[in-house]
This record gives structure tokens, C-alpha cells and sequence, in this order.
């Protein structure tokens, strides 16, 4: 059945809107030209959406040619203020961008394991408000939150998970009270890591593959046909759990020790490179995982050795990807993903050097073809994941209506 009249400006005005977030400010004539709509349907929705506070004039195209100039259109980003926060054991990052995405303000606070839920969660809320105040605005409409742990798939709650600081819990409530305007929303990290190396990072080409996160802990995301799958019970990934050789026991229901985690977690991967011989980073990048910083340090001395697989630095190396192999062959046996993204702080440490190490192991241990590629945004992802969904779920609402 053919749309009716509101129902199609509905369409074209969303179009319109969606151009403008992807390409930036755009003329009448350029919409024209993107959307295959009229002269007269482009200047009536030109029209509606200004009416609306939704686009304004931003400047001129042409501004170098004789004669009138066309006006570029651009998203009014003061509609609405977004706010990511990166969740972790040791503390919280957060960010304060504009409705397209453009950061504002950023601040971060550790959080010490010894430190009450009480104050643990005023001081996480504390420092959300510290960004927002940096960034000029008045209020936040959407606060997207990565964190470790289960999600809910029916309630959207972060659920108990054991090993997990009680304030995790307690934070996505305290926002919701002192930001009441505020839609709050949470979503695993590694899900959201997975989004963003979709979307801006190392899986950008892809509609199918797994991320392998490598930080102070281990997990994995899974992509499938462009969708993110999260499990009957939002468990999916949780990898850490996986059941390997290599370990001196089993995991169990509560606790992930005698799992992958065993062998990929960030004390693992420090207590491998000591059994190595291989010391301490030299210069470690504040708030990253040691684990990362060894790895980054390997890679390093590995490249100025030339890549001797005697060296110290590569004997390394080679031992750690075979631990990752192991996890990364259980998934490719499960799910065929095709692709394999190392992610976290140790997967981008780790570079080509590792995930090369990985994907030569892989093709002996695995029958389906797969690549394994770096992570290009390392830590970073669970933040930018963060601000890409709730600058989707703004978006989808303000831009809902038209």
C-alpha cells in the first residue's frame, strides 16, 4: 500500500536528518541530489524540520563563486546533550557530547576496591555531573552506560555477577535520581566495544565476527548478519567461563578461575611474561591495564629484533597467542564468524604482531576460515560504543515524531 501524505514526510524528513548526521551540513540542492526527492518536497521539508528546531542555517556553499550562495543546513546539536560513561572495577570515564556525537567535555575518577557502595556511587555520580557542567549544558536527554556483567534482556538491569563491586548496581539508579530528565540506559562492554569497532574501528567491513576483549578480564562479543546477540539470558560471550586446557581446574557457576580467564586475564598474561622473563613495560600508559603495557613492550622489542623467534619478547608473544588461539578456536568452531577481532587494551598492544601469531595458530587448530585483526580502538571502544547508542536512542526519539 502506498504511504500516506504524513507518513512519507515522516520518511523524508528522517532521511534528511539521517544525511545530515553521516555527511555533515548539507544544501537544499545537495538533499536533492542524495534523496531523488523534488525541488518542492526538498523546500517544504527544509521548511518543517526548521520549524521544528531540528536544522538551522550554518553557513554557504560556494562562498568562492560569483552570484547567490546556497545555505547549508546543518542538525541543531544543542537539541540535546548525551552522556557515555565506561564502567569499570577501578573507576568510571565519561563524556558529555552534543546530538551528533561531537564531544563536549571528558573526566574520569578512580574507584578504589576499598571504598564503600555509598561513596563509591556519589563519587561516580559526582564526576558525571563535573562533565556536564564543563561541557555549557544544562541537562542531559540520554546517558548510555557500559559496564562489566550480565544485562538483563527483558528488563535492560545490569544483573548480579560475581566478582563485581556492589556499586555498579546502585549507579544506574543514582543517575536515574539525580538526572531525572535523563532516558539512562546499560549495555555490556564488551557489546558496546563490539559496536564501535563496527562501526568506526577494525570490523568495519564486516556484518559477521567475534570480538575476543583482552583487558583486566576476558569476554566476547558476537555480531551475526549485522545484529548483536545477547542470549536468552544476556550471557552471551561470557568467555571468561569457557572451559580450557591449560588450567588447574574448572570454572564454576559463580567463579570464572579455571576458565579462559585463567589464561587471558590481565594477572595471567603478566604472570606469563614473568615466567618469560620478560619485565615490566617501561613506560606505562596511566589506567592501562600491565598486561597491555607488557604486551606493547614485546611487540616493540620484537620489531627492533626482527622478529627473532628466539628472542625473549617473541618466545613471549608466541605463548600468549597460543592461549588465545584456544578461545578463539572454540568460537570459530560454534559460530564461523569469519572473523576474529582482538580487542581491548591487549588487543590493540598487540597489533598485527599478535593477531598474526593468532590467525597462524588458528588455521591448524580450526577447519573454517577466519581472520584475526587488531583492535583499532582498544580500551577506548566501550566509551565510544557508549556515545554511538545513546546518540541512536536521542536521535530515535527526537527524530521520531517528524
Amino acid at each position: 500500500m502506498p504511504a500516506s501524505p504524513s507518513t512519507a514526510r515522516a520518511i523524508n524528513d528522517r532521511l534528511a536528518l539521517r544525511l545530515m548526521q553521516d555527511q555533515g551540513p548539507l544544501t537544499a540542492g545537495q538533499l536533492k541530489q542524495l534523496t531523488g526527492l523534488s525541488r518542492p518536497t526538498v523546500a517544504d521539508l527544509v521548511e518543517r524540520l526548521a520549524a521544528a528546531g531540528l536544522i538551522e542555517v550554518v553557513g554557504e556553499a560556494g562562498e568562492q563563486r560569483r552570484g547567490p550562495n546556497a545555505r547549508l543546513y546543518g542538525i541543531v546539536t544543542g537539541r540535546a546533550h548525551l552522556a557515555a560513561l565506561d564502567v569499570r572495577t577501578e573507576g568510571v570515564a565519561v563524556l558529555v557530547s552534543d546530538l551528533v556525537g561531537r564531544v563536549l567535555a571528558e573526566a574520569s575518577v578512580p574507584i578504589g576496591g576499598d571504598m564503600g557502595t555509598g561513596p563509591a556511587v556519589e563519587q561516580a555520580v559526582t564526576v558525571v555531573e563535573r562533565a556536564l557542567k564543563e561541557s555549557g549544558a544544562d541537562r542531559l536527554h540520554t546517558v548510555g552506560i557500559g559496564a562489566p556483567g550480565l544485562i538483563d534482556p527483558a528488563s535492560g538491569e545490569l544483573r548480579d555477577s560475581s566478582g563485581l563491586p556492589a556499586w555498579h548496581r546502585r549507579l544506574v539508579a543514582a543517575l536515574q535520581e539525580r538526572l531525572p530528565e535523563a532516558r539512562v540506559t546499560v549495555e555490556n562492554e564488551t557489546n558496546l566495544a563490539a559496536l564501535a569497532e563496527q562501526r568506526e574501528g577494525a570490523a568495519s567491513d564486516r556484518d559477521t565476527f567475534v570480538l575476543l576483549w583482552l583487558g583486566h578480564g576476558t569476554g566476547a562479543a558476537v555480531v551475526l548478519d549485522g545484529a548483536l546477540r545477547r542470549g536468552a539470558s544476556g550471557g552471551t560471550g561470557e568467555i571468561g567461563f569457557l572451559p580450557v586446557p591449560g588450567t588447574t581446574g574448572l570454572p564454576s557457576a559463580t567463579d570464572c578461575e579455571g576458565g579462559f580467564h585463567s589464561l587471558a586475564g590481565s594477572a595471567a598474561v603478566v604472570a606469563l611474561a614473568r615466567e618469560h622473563g620478560f619485565g615490566p613495560a617501561r613506560e606505562p600508559v596511566p589506567g592501562e591495564p600491565e598486561a597491555a603495557g607488557l604486551v606493547r613492550a614485546a611487540v616493540a622489542q620484537a620489531d627492533a629484533s626482527g622478529g627473532a623467534a628466539d628472542s625473549t619478547s617473541g618466545r613471549f608473544l608466541d605463548a600468549l597467542a597460543d592461549r588465545l588461539a584456544i578461545g578463539a578456536a572454540s568460537v570459530v568452531a560454534v559460530l564461523d564468524p569469519g572473523c576474529v577481532v582482538l580487542g581491548g587494551e591487549v588487543g590493540q598492544a598487540g597489533g598485527e604482531a599478535l593477531a598474526t601469531r593468532v590467525a597462524v595458530r588458528l588455521r591448524r587448530m580450526a577447519p573454517l576460515p577466519t581472520q584475526v585483526r587488531p583492535s583499532l580502538l582498544g580500551g577506548a571502544a566501550v566509551l565510544r560504543g557508549a556515545l554511538l547508542t545513546a546518540r541512536e536512542s536521542a536521535q530515535e526519539e527526537l527524530f521520531g515524531g517528524r
